[in-house]
């Protein structure tokens, strides 16, 4: 039977590159945020995960988080300074000076204490990537691991623990050390502490520095204590900062 013209193969894995248009349409987001809110943020963000950057906007509904690359918000707000006078502009140009690194904007008119006493006390436990610095060291002890099924076992000694089956149960035939502390964590070790559910990175936002209409530019935070404390597990967010960008294309959040 002669194959048919219209059988043709589709990868689902081929995405459309986002253009200028989407460029600009971020760069207007932002100007129309600048002319709204009466307070501008830039925050750095540490082991970024997207479903918690989520839950942070769906609990400031009445802001507004923009987070992806440096180069667009920074032309979002140069573009937004040239709508104000001389002073106020030049002090909305120090911002961009801050967004390097994995850093993002949060537009509010909540006030600087409000915003300072939240965010110093928030933070979320989150499962470890490849590249973050193993805060402790974490010691599998020998035995019995019920938690882990029978058909995982090979997957599990692939990881590289010292697994057997013993009448169909998991064991580990011999203590693991897992990580040390201080240690840069592998791709196998991340994934076996993701197994064993043990979350050792902390999901948080550090903000930098401060905008009002009223009082103009504040730092907030020293340049250097944000990029040491923003160095540990930040390798492998670059992908993960686009991806990230602009839920708040559809959301108001």
């Amino acid at each position: 039977m002669p194959k048919s013209k219209r059988d043709k193969k589709v990868s689902l894995t081929k995405t459309d590159r986002k253009g200028l248009a989407w460029k600009q349409h971020i760069i207007e987001d932002i100007r129309f945020c600048v002319t709204k809110y009466s307070n501008i943020y830039v925050f750095s963000i540490h082991n970024m995960r997207n479903t918690l950057l989520k839950e942070l906007r769906s609990q400031w509904k009445d802001s507004r988080f923009f987070f992806g690359k440096n180069r667009i918000m920074q032309l979002g707000l140069k573009e937004a300074g040239k709508e104000f006078d001389e002073d106020a502009g030049e002090s909305l140009h120090k911002m961009t000076t801050r967004l390097n690194g994995q850093c993002g904007l949060l537009f509010s008119d909540h006030g600087k204490d409000i915003v300072l006493d939240w965010f110093k006390d928030y933070s979320a436990l989150e499962y470890a990537r490849s590249g973050h610095k193993a805060t402790e060291t974490i010691v599998l002890p020998a035995g019995a691991c019920e938690e882990f099924s029978h058909a995982i076992e090979p997957h599990l000694r692939k990881l590289g623990l010292p697994t057997k089956l013993e009448r169909g149960v998991v064991h580990l035939y011999k203590e693991y050390r897992v990580c040390e502390a201080g240690s840069t964590l592998t791709p196998e070790q991340a994934k076996i502490l993701k197994l064993c559910n043990m979350p050792i990175a902390t999901f948080r936002l550090t903000l930098k520095c401060w905008w009002s209409k009223k009082t103009g530019f504040e730092v907030l935070l020293d340049e250097q204590s944000a990029t040491d404390s923003g160095n540990a597990g930040d390798d492998e967010m670059d992908t993960v900062a686009e991806e990230a960008t602009m839920d708040d294309d559809d959301s108001d959040s």
